[in-house]
C-alpha cells in the first residue's frame, strides 16, 4: 500500500476546472477520508500565486503525497513542485480532457480515485524539461498549439468552437522548416507540426504516438509532415490514431530544435506563446505516482 497509518495527504484542489463547483467533490474527499487513519488537508487554488503557496504548503506541512483534484494543468502544477522528491503524486481528474487521467487508466469516479489513494501501485515515471517547464504528456509546436491559442481567445465553446477554429488553423497553417538535433544526431524536416510526446494520446483518445511509455526513459518526437483538417479533428474525437503514413516518430533522450521562423509552442495543452528554438531532455523517473493496480506503465 502506496500509504501508512498516519500519513499525511494535501488534497490540491482546482476550484474551475472543468467548469464545474468543486463543493460537491469536496464533501466526497471529506467523507471518504473520515474512517481512514490518514490525516488530510486541503488546499484550494486561487489563480494568484499558486506555484509559490503550493510551495510553502509542502515546506511547512511536510505530506507523504499531494493529490492534485482537477485537469492535466493542476497535475501539471502538482509535479512540477514533486519533481525528484520522494513525494507521492496522487490524482482525481476533474478537468475538461483529463488527458492523464486517460493515459494512466483512472475511473471517472472520484469515489474510485480516491480508492486507489489507499490501494493503489507506487510507480514512477518520466518527466520531460522542455524550456524550462516541465511536461508529463504531450507538447508540441505548429498547428496544435496554434489551435489552442485560436481556441483561447475566441468567445466560442465547446467541440463546435473547437471546430471552428480548426478551420481558421487550416486557413492560416505555415510549414515548419526544422533544424532537429536528437541525441547529437542532425536532420532537417519541414512539418506542419512537431510533437514531443512523452505519453501517447490526446485526451479525447487520438493516438499520436503509438510508441508511448511514460517510464521508458525516452519520449516520443513525431514530425507531421502533412496535416489535414480531419487529422485536426482526430484530436477532439476519439479515433484510434493518426495517419502513420504522414507522421515519422523518432525516440531521444534529448532533443533540439531549430526553426526557421518562431511557432506557436505549447506543454500539456498551456500555450506559451512563440518560440523559434526548443530543448527537450528527458527527467528519468524522477515522479513517484499512485496508479491504478495492474496498470501497464
Amino acid at each position: 500500500m502506496p500509504l501508512s497509518p498516519g500519513s499525511r495527504v494535501l488534497f490540491v484542489i482546482n476550484p474551475i476546472s472543468g467548469g464545474q463547483p468543486k463543493a460537491s467533490l469536496e464533501q466526497v474527499i471529506k467523507e471518504h477520508c473520515s474512517d481512514k487513519d490518514i490525516i488530510t488537508e486541503l488546499f484550494t487554488l486561487s489563480g494568484k500565486d499558486d506555484e509559490s503557496s503550493l510551495q510553502y504548503w509542502i515546506k511547512d506541512w511536510k505530506p507523504d503525497m499531494v493529490v492534485a483534484v482537477g485537469g492535466d494543468g493542476t497535475l501539471k502544477l502538482v509535479a512540477t513542485a514533486l519533481a525528484d522528491t520522494n513525494i507521492l503524486t496522487g490524482l482525481i481528474p476533474a478537468g475538461s480532457a483529463n488527458g492523464m487521467a486517460r493515459e494512466l487508466g483512472f475511473p471517472a469516479t472520484p469515489e474510485a480515485c480516491l480508492e486507489i489513494l489507499w490501494n493503489g501501485d507506487d510507480k514512477a515515471i518520466d518527466l520531460v524539461e522542455i524550456n524550462d517547464h516541465l511536461s508529463i504528456h504531450l507538447s508540441d509546436i505548429g498547428m496544435n498549439a496554434q489551435l489552442i491559442k485560436y481556441f483561447e481567445d475566441s468567445d466560442h465553446r465547446g467541440k463546435w468552437g473547437y471546430m471552428r477554429e480548426a478551420w481558421r488553423v487550416v486557413a492560416n497553417k505555415s510549414q515548419l522548416k526544422a533544424t532537429i538535433t536528437l541525441d547529437g544526431k542532425t536532420i532537417r524536416r519541414n512539418a506542419l507540426m512537431i510533437v514531443v510526446a512523452n505519453a501517447s494520446k490526446y485526451g479525447t483518445g487520438a493516438v499520436i504516438n503509438p510508441e508511448g511509455d511514460i517510464s521508458d526513459g525516452r519520449f516520443e518526437v513525431i514530425v507531421m509532415k502533412r496535416l489535414s483538417l480531419w487529422e485536426i479533428l482526430k484530436m477532439l474525437c476519439n479515433v484510434s490514431r493518426f495517419d502513420k503514413r504522414k507522421t515519422e516518430i523518432l525516440q531521444a533522450k534529448e532533443l533540439t530544435i531549430k526553426l526557421k521562423k518562431p511557432a506557436h509552442f505549447q506543454v500539456d495543452g498551456e500555450y506559451l506563446g512563440k518560440t523559434a528554438a526548443l530543448h527537450a531532455v528527458i527527467k528519468p523517473r524522477s515522479l513517484r505516482m499512485v496508479l491504478p493496480v495492474n496498470d501497464a506503465v
